[in-house]
């Protein structure tokens, strides 16, 4: 059915602003106010003037695309030098990572306003899903076991949406801290004026600082920039999210004020370890990365013993001590005369001491701030906790407990999760190269084995009988390709940093692409290379993870689990394992491969058809979600995701891939921080307990999504892979190529030199099709799906689908995320971004089908879920999106503009800069773009 005439593809326009909201509306008027007094200052009134112009003007053409308008921007962006767009880029990208700082302010300030006014628990909060628990009978004994085994882990990755330096988002913090400062507290007029100098300085700092990195970054360059979130709000608001729970728990049942929880809540990276892709990530990388995580843990460590030690200043002569504080004591290199009655800062002393030695055994170098004098270093993380404890309960005991729950409080919790790894590290690599460096081996050690010519069942036979023995394949005296050398040389690196710094440190070894059961058996293999797999002992000290990322993968992974869990020699290395298996599952190349709403289905299938195999084979299932921040990545909010997972999918544990812009949007605020790391708890503890036993969807549910999910999925590939020429459309209606330039990671966009879309990443793909405003990956294939739908179910079928957002949440979060990505794009901007492609005859085929296929999108979205305009039900994101359209879609025309010049030959080094800017722009104005 094609889209009707009239089709409401506006955006909610919200009412008149609440006074709730007011607030919100003031800071960004001020900073805004704030960033154009700086504008004038610095490039004059002109600039300022043609600012308002172009955005007054973007306005008229944003309705109803106005041809007027249209062509008024067209002449007065080709008017503009070189290096005027670029100051007219720089203002609209400020405004909206200004604006973004506003509204998260506006987020942590409403969060407090409930807080102050006892409100009743909201969703997301440990507070909301502990009082469900309590409500459906979730007892004591039932928590303390959901704690005990829980694993709740954000992953940061290093993949290449985040556009902005640490120099930017420093300063950008700097803001945040002053709008928080003004709403906290009553300033007198002083102190007000005070404050907006201080906010006029960070801005001016802002716009005399480039927001472009000028070389590419570096795997150690990402690691440092993953590290700067734990300083930001890691080191500080994961203990305090610790013991807030803890009294929580505390207050509704007395028996918890005697217990400590388990840290279930842990943070996970693959910045130095994910090569899948990217050939910087070496043994070297992988080393040094492990080297500054823990040189980063121990920093924080010894700094919060030091004001630790300043703090406690008890007398000896006024209060007790324990017999094992006094054996610290004893044991102290402290013997100043100055702390002879103060045994608490003696005792600190010496575990300052010992943690020093601790860094320089580890290779760290001297610390900053030198010990008093020598002491033994710590063998694990376990002696310096118990050190710790000794000090709790010797305070908690002699009538200090005030105390306890302080610093000292914090830090243990801090000792206990990040332990001397900080992070726990994740090894990636392409099931390609397993097989290829497997075959090596093979031929290098029984030549004709011919290990890539087997069938699968000889692979599998293969590498059974190989791991039943100790002996290994290499040997020091043959030479290897430099492919197999590396893949040696990282598992080994893996097993010396078990051996430095623990098991948890690297605990994990994703392999993508995996399609069959050799893929896991031959990580198995190279893991017993380095010692990190014993045949003897049926030991596995590495989780090996299947990802299963293209549609096909996602079908067939329960028959490769199958085949797994079938296989004796597996189920006894698995046993090591607590009889625990981890599958990743990979949204972004689903979508790419089979679109938005059939990966959406496959991935949900997936997990009811994991779910069965394992319980089969009584393996506990642990679900590794492989999320971008886009929704055509798999982002969303994550409270809703995991919500609406298949009941039995969450068992207790969960990991959740934290990628890109999205890293610095949750994590650079402490405040939000700590409210993201919340809600993945709070979720993760609902889903288990009390989502965990409810009955799947009613079979009509699932015969519909499957009807849906092919027609979908018929329309996507036969735009995408099937029609002649939209590889050409894509680079060219797109920033993609400028994008691969842009020096915004390590890894390479494609994984091949190739142009073709099978060979792009999905992040690339999403982020090129977010700049020029189309999100395609985030809703193509929907309309066509309820057209077919409604045309073969004309009687019942709009009500069915009406029922099923009403009542199934994992079709409600499907739509609620559709809405938020149609919202966000403009088929009028698009329009002009489809202008750059050459052949116009393959333009005029390909942009209608995509304008068609928005508009029945939309409409059909709107019946469904009864909507007047998107974002109805939303109103704060609607005003937010509508709210920052004027600043964004300049953005949007002058990037096209800039891309005309050099497309035409324009090699100035300004165009290419402007075009890189408007990148930037574009992306924070959106958020979560990649």
């Amino acid at each position: 059915m094609n889209a009707q005439a009239s089709v409401p593809v506006s955006v909610a326009s919200p009412d008149a602003t609440p006074s709730k909201d007011l607030p919100l509306r003031d800071d960004i008027r001020l900073l805004g106010r704030l960033l154009g007094d700086t504008i004038r200052e610095q490039e004059g009134e002109a600039v300022f003037e043609i600012v308002e112009r172009i955005r007054q003007t973007s306005i008229r053409f944003h309705r109803d695309e106005d041809k007027a308008a249209r062509k008024e921007l067209e002449t007065t962006l080709n008017s503009l030098s070189r290096e005027r767009s670029n100051q007219i880029i720089r203002a609209y990208s400020y405004f909206s990572h200004l604006a973004n700082l506003a509204e998260d302010q506006h987020h942590i300030r409403r969060s407090r306003a409930h807080a102050m006014a006892a409100s009743a628990p909201r969703e997301g909060t440990m507070a909301y899903a502990l009082k469900l628990a309590q409500e459906a009978g979730v007892n004591q004994a039932e928590l303390q076991e959901f704690f005990a085994s829980a694993l709740v882990c954000p992953v940061l990755t290093a993949h290449p949406t985040e556009v902005r330096r640490k120099s930017t988002i420093d300063r950008e913090m700097e803001v945040s801290q002053i709008l928080a400062l003004r709403d906290r507290q009553r300033l007198i007029p002083e102190e007000v004026s005070a404050s907006e100098e201080a906010l006029r300085r960070a801005i001016l700092t802002l716009w005399q600082t480039s927001i472009l990195r000028r070389t590419r970054l570096k795997v150690i360059d990402e690691v440092m920039n993953g590290l700067a979130y734990y300083d930001y709000t890691f080191f500080q608001e994961l203990p305090r999210l610790y013991a807030s729970l803890e009294d929580q728990l505390a207050a509704i049942d007395p028996v918890w004020s005697t217990l400590e929880l388990p840290s279930f809540l842990r943070m996970g990276s693959w910045i130095g370890g994910d090569r899948d892709g990217n050939p910087f990530v070496t043994a070297d990388a992988l080393r040094q990365a492990l080297l500054l995580q823990s040189r980063h843990a121990l920093g924080f460590y010894l700094e919060e013993i030091h004001r630790l030690g300043s703090e406690l200043s008890l007398d000896g002569r006024y209060v007790s001590v324990s017999e094992q504080v006094q054996a610290l004591v004893d044991a102290s290199p402290d013997h100043s005369p100055h702390r002879q009655d103060e045994p608490y800062r003696r005792a600190i002393s010496g575990i300052y001491a010992r943690l020093a030695a601790t860094a320089m055994a580890l290779g760290h170098g001297e610390v900053a701030r030198h010990a008093v004098g020598d002491a033994p270093a710590y063998r694990n993380t376990e002696e310096i906790a118990g050190d710790l404890s000794i000090l709790h309960s010797s305070l908690t005991s002699n009538g200090s407990a005030a105390l306890a729950r302080g610093r000292l409080r914090k830090l243990r919790r801090a000792v206990d999760v990040f332990g001397f790894h900080l992070a726990s590290l994740d090894l990636r690599q392409n099931s390609d190269v397993h097989q290829r460096v497997v075959a090596e081996l093979f031929e290098k050690a029984n030549p004709g084995t011919n290990y890539g010519e087997l069938s699968e069942e000889g692979r599998v036979a293969l590498l059974v009988e190989e791991l039943k023995t100790p002996r290994l394949l290499t040997s020091p005296y043959l030479d290897y390709s430099p492919e197999t050398a590396s893949e040696l040389a990282i598992a080994r690196e893996a097993a010396v940093a078990h051996q430095r710094y623990g098991q948890v440190a690297v605990p994990n070894y994703v392999i993508s692409k995996a399609s069959d059961p050799s893929d896991v058996l031959e990580v198995a293999l190279l893991l017993k290379e380095a010692g990190l797999l014993r045949p003897h002992d049926g030991e596995m000290r590495v989780n090996i993870i299947p990802l299963f990322e293209t549609i096909a993968d996602l079908r067939d992974c329960g028959r490769v689990m199958e085949a797994l869990f079938s296989l004796p020699d597996y189920m006894r290395l698995l046993r090591s394992r607590g009889q625990a298996q981890e599958v990743m599952l990979g949204y972004s190349d689903s979508n790419k491969d089979g679109g938005f709403l059939t990966s959406g289905w496959e991935l949900y299938k997936a997990e009811i058809e994991l779910i069965d195999v394992f319980k089969r084979h009584d393996v506990a299932l642990r679900l590794f979600h492989g999320r971008g921040g886009s929704v055509g990545r798999g982002g969303g909010p994550s409270y809703q995701a995991i919500l609406a997972q298949p009941g039995g999918a969450v068992q207790g544990a969960i990991r959740i891939t934290e990628q890109g812009e999205v890293i610095a949007g949750k994590y650079s605020n402490p405040d939000l921080g700590r409210r993201n790391l919340e809600i993945l708890a709070a979720a993760t503890l609902e889903a288990s307990l009390l989502h965990s036993g409810q009955p799947a969807p009613r079979a009509e549910y699932l015969r519909a999504m499957e009807e849906l999910s092919d027609s979908a999925y018929k329309a996507y590939r036969g735009l995408v892979y099937e029609t002649e020429g939209f590889e050409r459309y894509f680079w060219e209606s797109t920033v993609i190529g400028e994008i691969a330039n842009l020096n915004i990671g390590s890894r390479p966009a494609s994984r091949t030199n190739s142009r073709r879309i099978e060979d792009l990443r999905a992040i690339p793909w999403v982020f090129g099709w977010a700049q020029c405003r189309l999100m395609l990956p985030g809703w193509y294939g929907f309309g066509s799906a309820v057209n077919a739908w409604l045309e073969t179910h004309p009687e019942n079928g709009l009500a069915l689908l009406q029922e099923m957002y009403r009542e199934w949440p994992f079709f409600r979060a499907l739509l609620s995320n559709m809405d938020m990505v149609l919202a966000k794009s403009n088929i009028a901007i698009a329009s002009r971004y489809a202008k750059l492609v050459e052949d116009e005859a393959l333009r005029d085929a390909i942009f209608p089908r995509l304008r068609r296929e928005w508009e029945d999108s939309i409409r059909r979205l709107l019946s469904i879920t009864g909507q007047e305009a998107l974002l109805d039900s939303n109103q704060l994101l609607a005003r937010s999106i509508r709210n920052r359209f004027p600043y964004l879609d300049p953005l949007n025309h002058l990037q096209i503009e800039l891309l005309k010049r050099h497309r035409a030959g324009d090699a100035d080094e300004q165009v290419v800069e402007g075009i890189h800017l408007s990148i930037n722009g574009i992306a924070a104005g959106l958020r979560n773009s990649g």
